[in-house]
This record gives structure tokens, C-alpha cells and sequence, in this order.
């Protein structure tokens, strides 16, 4: 695979660019451009400059609006919802996350509740943000099926990621964003396109049968959630929180209504935060350092997202897929 090299700034203003090129307004692209730098930044290459043809898709389609205006809804004291407004999420997020950092602030605990918006991106930004306000993040979001339930061979569940972050004061939070799938859909269309292999059971080909070809998975087959059964009923509840109780899309509902434009259906996330001060006390931090001790004491365990903060401390070039920013660059160019 032949790459090119991009600093940090560069990823940002191609990404920047051909969003504006393509119907974003400032407010958008630098939202969405902001997010795909930090994906790269930090090693989540599935997540960073790979989803722009994706999102442009969805603008050429007039799927998604470039000129969203997410606004913010008190539904009770403790919760809020964001109308996204039928933009990408990260602009919704933007709005939505720092009225939940004042809420959780003042009361303790909170949830911030998000519809009409189209998500592409990874999850850890909304957590760790939360979690560098010194509060802990939950965040979950549900997408177009490609993933079977337990005992199943086709799909219903989206790859449903769920984020989990805890901070961590005089230093960087532990932060987990996962699929509730065996890898994430991005994963295995990256492998795809590379000419890797995906671990032998990470899905099923067209035909049901386990295999290790991602491009089989992806064009026709289907997913597994990760350890069977259990895997699965956590895939459940990301679609009952993420859709049921915000009053989005099911994945089976965003396939319907999704024009197959290959950007984001749309559908809504779920966040809760709570303050560990309020709730725990002024030695929650203290505590949870022993716990966190304890376990780097045993060999072999790192802390979920120190592999990505140790990315973020090199601020050089990164290697970018050549074909991609090709494909990128005509996309900026193209009448």
C-alpha cells in the first residue's frame, strides 16, 4: 500500500475543504474536520480521512444538510435534548455536550439525548471530553443493520459502539469506545481494502459460513457481536437507549428510510454523565487511582486508551492511505 505523509494541519484542511466544496457551512465542516484530524491524530484511522467519501455522499444526496443548526431542549432538570437538525453529529455534539457539562455540574448526573443526525464518527470525543470536564461519559449510538444476533445469520443490530470514560485528574482519563460487533464495520472495509486478513469468525460470508475474508463480510455477509450471546444482548440495549428511549431510529427503521448513498443513515445517540465529586465525594479520584494500580500491576494490562494518548503525543506526519487522498483531492477539484 503506497502512503502519503500529512501533518496534522493538512488532514484537517483537506478535510475542512472538501466539506465546504460540498455544501458545509464554517460551522459544519470544521466540526466534522475537527473530529476526522482527531482520528488520525490518535490512530483511528477507520474513523478519520477513510469516512470523507462518505460524508460527501451524504451531502451530494442532500441526505444530510452542510448548514445545520442543532438546538438544545430542556426535557426535564437532569435531561436534554439536542435536535440535530438532520446534520452530522459532530455539530449536534458541539452544541449539545458542554449544556450537559453544566447540568451534570450542578445536579449530579445527566443525560443529553440527540435525534436527527447522521453519526460516521468514533464515540471516545464525546466521552473524553465529558471525562476532561472531570466527569464520567457513557455514550452509545445505533446504525443500519450488518450485524446478527446470537443464533442468527442475518442481520439486525448496527455494530452499536458504546463509550465508556473515566477521568483521571493530573492525568489522561481511561477512555473505552468499542463495537458491540467482533471489530467495527470501518475495521474490516479498511482490511478490505488493504488485502488483510480479519480473524477467522469475525463474520459470515453471503452464504452463512464463517470467514476470515473482510471483503466477503462487508459486500453481502454479515457481522457477529463479540462473545455470542452476551455481546448480543448488550447490541440489544445500545438500540433501546440509543433509539427507544431518545425516540430515534431502530437500525432496522434507519435501513428502511436510508437511500443507501454510503454515508450515515440517520438515527440518535444517547449520553449520560454523572459527577464522581457529587456523587462519590472529594476522594473519588484517590480511590480510583488504587483500583486503576492495582491493575497496571499485572502484566500485560493497559489502561483502556493510553495506546491512543501515546498516538496523540507525536505531533508529526502521519501516513495516509495514497489512494484515499487522491480520491479526496479530485473531490475538492471536481466541477
Amino acid at each position: 500500500m503506497n502512503t502519503t505523509s500529512l501533518q496534522l494541519d493538512e488532514i484537517y484542511d483537506l478535510a475542512f475543504s472538501v466539506l465546504k466544496k460540498h455544501g458545509c457551512d464554517e460551522h459544519n465542516a470544521e466540526a466534522v474536520a475537527t473530529t476526522v484530524m482527531h482520528a488520525e491524530r490518535d490512530g483511528s484511522i477507520s474513523h478519520g480521512l477513510f469516512r470523507i467519501p462518505g460524508y460527501i455522499a451524504s451531502l451530494k444526496s442532500k441526505k444530510v444538510k452542510g448548514n445545520s443548526r442543532p438546538s438544545n431542549k430542556f426535557l426535564t432538570q437532569n435531561a436534554i435534548r439536542v435536535e440535530g437538525d438532520f446534520g452530522f453529529a459532530p455539530m449536534a455534539i458541539k452544541v449539545g455536550i458542554p449544556k450537559l457539562i453544566e447540568t451534570v455540574n450542578k445536579h449530579g448526573v445527566g443525560v443529553l439525548t440527540i435525534t436527527n443526525t447522521h453519526h460516521f464518527a468514533a464515540l471516545w470525543h464525546e466521552t473524553e471530553t465529558l471525562a476532561q470536564n472531570n466527569l464520567i461519559g457513557l455514550a452509545c449510538t445505533a446504525y443500519k443493520p450488518s450485524v446478527a444476533p446470537a443464533g442468527a445469520k442475518k442481520p439486525l443490530f448496527g455494530t452499536n459502539p458504546i463509550s465508556f470514560a473515566w477521568p483521571r485528574k493530573n492525568n489522561t482519563p481511561v477512555v473505552y469506545d468499542m463495537a458491540t460487533s467482533t471489530m467495527a464495520m470501518g475495521e474490516v472495509q479498511v482490511a478490505a481494502r488493504d488485502g488483510h486478513k480479519v480473524p477467522y469468525g469475525t463474520g459470515l460470508n453471503k452464504d452463512g459460513e464463517k470467514t476470515d475474508d473482510p471483503s466477503q463480510i462487508a459486500n453481502g455477509g454479515v457481522l457477529l457481536t463479540f462473545g455470542d450471546y452476551k455481546g448480543s444482548s448488550i447490541a440489544m440495549m445500545i438500540e433501546l437507549l440509543a433509539a427507544g428511549l431518545v425516540g430515534d431510529l431502530f437500525s432496522f427503521e434507519a435501513k428502511k428510510e436510508d437511500n443507501n448513498d454510503g454515508g450515515p443513515a440517520r438515527g440518535g445517540e444517547f449520553i449520560m454523565a454523572l459527577s464522581p465529586e457529587l456523587i462519590a465525594g472529594k476522594n473519588w479520584n484517590e480511590h480510583a487511582e488504587k483500583f486503576f494500580e492495582q491493575m497496571k500491576s499485572l502484566d500485560g494490562v493497559r489502561l483502556p486508551g493510553e495506546r491512543r494518548h501515546k498516538n496523540r503525543i507525536d505531533t508529526g506526519p502521519r501516513n495516509i492511505n495514497s489512494e484515499l487522498v487522491t480520491k479526496i483531492n479530485n473531490l475538492i477539484t471536481e466541477i
